[in-house]
């Protein structure tokens, strides 16, 4: 699954639908320990341990973020850049209701 443009789009029956740049999905599915394979899905049983491989890298990448808002981009537009925190947070509180419901994650 390559190309720019591309979405992804993360399901369970405990939460809205999230859905990602696919670049940006793909990141969150390696961070949670599953492949980049699209579609996919994470059995409810799994899904606790997902969303603690996914915070863990979370915290991992706020703690090697360089703190200088100032530093480059290497692109034209003057808006700071996305923290992986942000990009993240809508998964995580889809995989925190999947895990307290007990429910399947499907990403298309």
């Amino acid at each position: 699954m390559e190309g720019v443009g591309v979405l992804v789009t993360f399901t369970c029956k405990a939460y809205a639908d999230i859905t990602m740049f696919g670049d940006v999905a793909l990141g969150m599915l390696r961070m949670m320990g599953h492949s980049e394979t699209v579609p996919g899905a994470i059995l409810a049983e799994d899904v606790p341990a997902a969303l603690d491989r996914l915070k863990r890298a979370v915290e991992t990448a706020k703690a090697a973020a360089p703190h200088d808002a100032s530093e480059s981009r290497g692109d034209d537009t003057d808006e700071p850049p996305v923290s992986l925190a942000h990009r993240a947070l809508p998964l995580i509180e889809l995989l925190t209701a999947a895990a307290q419901q007990k429910v399947d994650v499907m990403w298309k």
